[in-house]
């Protein structure tokens, strides 16, 4: 049983932002993390605010070579959107569950298993927060601060997320290793996005989820990628440092060393496919 609270169902983003700003108000998008923490008692809050009328949060836009992704699309429309099938096929291959679940929930409960954010990070992604006072963009690569906690205040909306659309010669790559097929809680999860110029990596982001309290990027493993010829050898080393930015747990899915091991080979199988389509 759910714990008691008031549902504010609002017909406009304002209304909403004016909602969020009371005390013990919560936006609900989805509602596929948030109604499970209440069911536990994990969470109570004494007010929920249904974003799910809101149109405006529901589209997918290209412009300015931006794509632009309403907090408010599900997980399904990903599967379906021909704009994300041209510019982000990666969110796509990352849209394992077909439900009412958003792009902006899956991010906004601070999991790092959460199946999104490593494509989105892997994109360049930044999220717009909106308040009554304003707006806010911030880069998702500073958005997770710890486990189950984000970059949004309490009184703010996350309203879209906005990545820059990638340069011809580049090629996306997701991967997730799960204990079931379809919505089994992530393993590990991994996202590679490569720029080949002239045979040459021009941009390298390899993103890793499950394996640290937040979801992040092998910066250093891609800085060794850049500017560089995607040789085996450089491949595999790019791996071993994607493995030392880690530090996965142990916990009833699988062992810290297990996704250390899963970490490189992953890594080194993505960055080849990723490179090999591009040549």
């Amino acid at each position: 049983m759910l714990p008691e609270f008031d549902l504010f169902m609002p017909d406009t983003l304002a209304g909403a932002l004016e909602a969020v700003a009371a005390d013990d108000a919560v936006a609900l998008a989805g509602g596929t993390n948030l109604l499970v923490d209440m069911r536990g008692r994990r969470a109570g809050p004494k007010t929920l605010v249904n974003l799910g009328g809101l149109s405006a949060l529901q589209t997918i836009t290209r412009g300015d070579g931006h794509l632009t992704i309403g907090a408010g699309v599900t997980v399904a429309d990903l599967l379906l959107d021909p704009i994300i099938a041209e510019d982000a096929p990666v969110l796509r291959d990352a849209a394992m569950v077909r439900n009412v679940a958003t792009v902006a929930g899956n991010i906004c409960f601070g999991s790092p298993a959460a199946d999104l954010a490593p494509s989105l990070l892997a994109l360049d992604a930044v999220v717009v927060l909106e308040s009554a006072g304003g707006s806010r963009v911030v880069a998702l690569a500073d958005f997770f601060e710890g486990l189950r906690r984000t970059a949004c205040r309490s009184d703010e909306i996350v309203t879209a997320l906005r990545c820059p659309v990638l340069p011809t010669g580049s090629v996306s790559r997701f991967h997730k290793l799960g204990l079931r097929k379809g919505d089994a809680i992530t393993v590990v999860g991994m996202a590679v996005s490569l720029s080949v110029a002239n045979g040459v990596c021009s941009r390298a982001r390899i993103a890793l989820g499950a394996v640290a309290p937040v979801v992040l990027r092998a910066t250093t493993a891609e800085a060794m990628l850049e500017g560089e010829t995607l040789t085996p050898e450089l491949i595999d080393e790019a791996a071993r440092q994607a493995v030392d930015a880690c530090s996965p747990i142990d916990d009833i899915r699988a062992t810290a060393d297990y996704r250390r091991h899963i970490v490189n080979v992953v890594t080194r199988r993505l960055v080849a496919q990723a490179s090999g389509a591009i040549h």
